[in-house]
């Protein structure tokens, strides 16, 4: 027998900010937070010069608490930590300790500056008196779901995706299968993603990311006709999970539940997206949440401002509506992708909307691409929506789809 799965607690650190109130008014502002990273000059095969980095300082912890965490793994205790004092869980040791409590999340990769340190062993004079015995647990793939765990000294499960853009959704849609099946009460799930040239470099070599290096303000732009690529972000976004019953038994306040999870591969090509499996893992969450496509007012779309990418989706979401033209924007023509952290910070983003029925718009989209399919996609100032379900979607490298729905309470 299945459970029901809430959310009780939720946090996201963002180059618009921390605090929701923060957040939605940067959203409404209606101007992006990308700037050209004048360092990045020196990376001269490198075309792009944009980000979308965290300009404000992260809080302190104590040394103990964060000397194996590397940025990612601060972003994704700071986002934890808030989420889980929403909740008025971070205090109850007891419950933390019960077996009863778990983590699932990811990011891409680790911090990548500890990775310096190892290189420096491949090359003369081969000098290893830079690692030290935290270079590992920084930069190692789990270190956010590791970090995330020791922080709040669990002893359930522990999960950890790493698969690249999806590792945020994938991370949340794995911890509410937990509870919905009665393997834990709790979990906190999401994904966290540091900022690094490196992971630029990946997308610029694939002629993936913009060039629009002098107006940062007018980019990324998600289904526009003449998007030219994507920006990176930073920052991280974490829901705090829980089982219904659970939850209404401590009197715990309730943001949304999530009622669907659709997950699946293409199984063909690591970078180039298959609409016809991406609209399969939408199928499945919709048929998880045990609902028709017209419940649902409105989708936060993957929107990368890629070529490729904004097309399979677009038509993908449109084909698994029943060719409905649905509400549709991207979050990311504010902050950039932020890889890992993009499905936490989404989902927590959107229940927000969703609550406050406002959805914000997609920024920098002044002609629709035709190749698009024919959605709705919401420009101006954002859009009023009273609807009880939304969907939000992520794809990643690998053919890596993932859909969660949720429910207003």
């Amino acid at each position: 027998m299945s459970r029901r799965v809430v959310v009780t607690g939720g946090s996201c650190v963002t180059s618009l900010g921390m605090e929701l109130d923060d957040i939605f008014s940067e959203l409404k502002s209606l101007k992006n937070h990308i700037v050209r990273m004048d360092d990045w000059d020196k990376y001269a095969q490198m075309n792009t010069r944009l980000a979308g980095p965290i300009l404000y300082d992260l809080p302190e912890y104590p040394r103990k608490k964060v000397r194996g965490a590397g940025r990612v793994g601060v972003l994704a205790i700071t986002s934890a930590d808030k989420a889980m004092q929403m909740a008025g869980l971070a205090g109850e040791k007891e419950l933390l300790k019960s077996g009863r409590v778990g983590v699932a999340y990811g990011s891409s990769m680790g911090s990548v500056r500890p990775l310096l340190d190892f290189v420096s062993m491949q090359n003369p004079p081969y000098n290893c008196a830079n690692v030290s015995v935290t270079t590992y647990i920084q930069s190692m793939p789990q270190t956010c779901a590791v970090n995330v765990s020791l922080f709040f000294g669990l002893t359930g499960r522990l999960i950890t995706t790493n698969t690249a853009c999806t590792s945020g959704s994938l991370s949340i849609g794995y911890a509410y299968e937990a509870i919905k099946y009665g393997m834990q009460d709790v979990m906190i799930a999401g994904g966290a993603e540091e900022l690094a040239a490196t992971e630029t470099a990946v997308f610029d070599t694939l002629f993936a990311t913009s060039v629009k290096n002098s107006t940062p303000e007018l980019t990324p732009a998600p289904y526009d006709r003449d998007r030219d690529g994507l920006v990176i972000g930073e920052g991280a976004g974490t829901l705090v999970l829980e089982e219904y019953e659970h939850a209404k038994a401590r009197g715990a306040h309730i943001y949304a539940e999530l009622v669907g999870f659709g997950h699946n591969t293409d199984g063909e090509h690591i970078t180039q997206p298959k609409k016809d499996t991406m609209q399969r893992a939408l199928e499945l969450a919709l048929k998880d949440a045990e609902i028709s496509t017209d419940a649902i007012g409105y989708v936060n779309g993957h929107g990368t401002a890629t070529h490729h990418g904004d097309i399979a989706e677009s038509w993908a979401t449109y084909n698994a509506f029943k060719q409905r033209a649905v509400a549709i924007s991207s979050l990311k023509s504010y902050m950039g992708h932020t890889l890992g952290a993009c499905g936490g910070i989404e989902a927590w983003l959107g229940i927000n909307m969703m609550n406050r029925g406002w959805f914000s718009p997609n920024l920098n989209l002044k002609n629709v691409d035709p190749e698009c399919a024919p959605l709705d996609y919401i420009t101006g100032s954002g859009r009023e929506i009273d609807t009880e379900y939304f969907m939000s979607n992520n794809f990643a490298f690998g053919g890596i789809n993932t859909s969660l729905i949720f429910k207003r309470v």
